[in-house]
């Protein structure tokens, strides 16, 4: 029965983080059809950061409480998540076309963050230090974000502003703060009932936070991505998911190490097969985002191939 009772907690957290996420995805289209910002950069930043919140809260809240390889392979399981798997079912349903013209710079960046948590990591330990300037890195993104905004502006004779409504503006103000709401209190029942579920079943709490964790806390980036795939919107979804990785690296990374006394600790699977399968799968994104300039079918099956590798690898 406490089996029961717990695996239904997990699914109403998952519930609410979908839900929440949902939300999020309607508040912020708004936003970019209100303001003239484009789907690329709404998706890089307000998108992600919104369905990055799962994770954030997740991993520091496992760090305080002391699952420091939780908060770890939540990050990086989700990380590699939002590429394998994510981007790989989207772009099954529809080739992705990558239009954003900073896409190689932030994939660049992607990728480079994930290679400074690694050399950081080599030594089975992220410091507070080093976690400081994870941290510090995001501010890098941000200014890159503001130039790609000068730049879509530059390119467009008008920005085509609506007008908002006052009704518009609080239905669409209390979705994204419901659906924060939503998306911190299922983090917290995650958590705890992740802790559970590995104790349970006799597992490392790295393979679930790896697994349940990392694909419970990349619902709303996938309920996101389909969504705007199926909207037409897929600026959304190739912004999104750089920005939340990059965010993963940064933000969530950083805040883990310092919610933790000690700091990050670094298992030896993150780095010879956790770390390895993350740059594995985002060269073959970025590299295809830029080459091709877009993400079809068959990098998405390989994408999805490589996952399920890593999964049974995993169990």
């Amino acid at each position: 029965m406490g089996g029961l009772l717990t695996l239904s907690l997990f699914i109403i957290g998952l519930i609410m983080i979908v839900k929440g996420g949902d939300w999020f995805l309607d508040a912020t289209i708004w936003i970019a059809e209100k303001t003239g910002i484009s789907f690329g950069i709404i998706g890089a930043t307000v998108v992600s950061v919104a369905t990055t919140l799962p994770e954030l809260f997740v991993s520091t809240l496992s760090s305080k409480e002391g699952f420091t390889d939780m908060a770890v392979g939540n990050a990086l399981g989700s990380y590699i998540c939002n590429i394998a798997f994510i981007i790989g079912i989207c772009s099954l349903i529809k080739p992705i076309k990558v239009k954003e013209y900073f896409f190689g710079i932030k994939g660049a960046m992607m990728f480079g963050y994930l290679s400074i948590f690694y050399y950081f990591a080599s030594d089975g330990m992220i410091s507070h230090n080093e976690g400081r300037i994870l941290l510090f890195l995001i501010i890098l993104f941000i200014f890159i974000n503001i130039f790609d905004h000068k730049n879509e502006n530059g390119k467009r004779k008008k920005v085509h502003k609506k007008s908002i409504k006052k009704e518009e503006a609080f239905i669409n103000s209390g979705k994204f703060a419901l659906g924060a709401i939503l998306i911190i209190y299922g983090a917290h029942i995650l958590v705890d009932t992740g802790v559970e579920i590995a104790n349970f079943l006799r597992i490392p709490k790295q393979v679930v936070s790896l697994t349940l964790l990392a694909v419970g806390t990349s619902l709303p980036e996938l309920v996101t991505a389909l969504a705007a795939t199926i909207k037409g919107k897929q600026n959304i979804s190739v912004g999104n998911i750089v920005g939340a990785n990059i965010f993963n690296m940064t933000v969530v990374m950083g805040i883990s190490t310092l919610a933790s006394s000690e700091g990050l600790i670094i298992s030896r699977q993150t780095l010879t097969l956790d770390v390895p399968m993350a740059t594995i799968v985002a060269l073959i994104f970025i590299l295809s985002g830029i080459v091709f300039q877009k993400i079809g079918r068959p990098t998405g099956i390989l994408l999805l191939a490589l996952y399920g590798g890593y999964l049974c690898i995993l169990f």
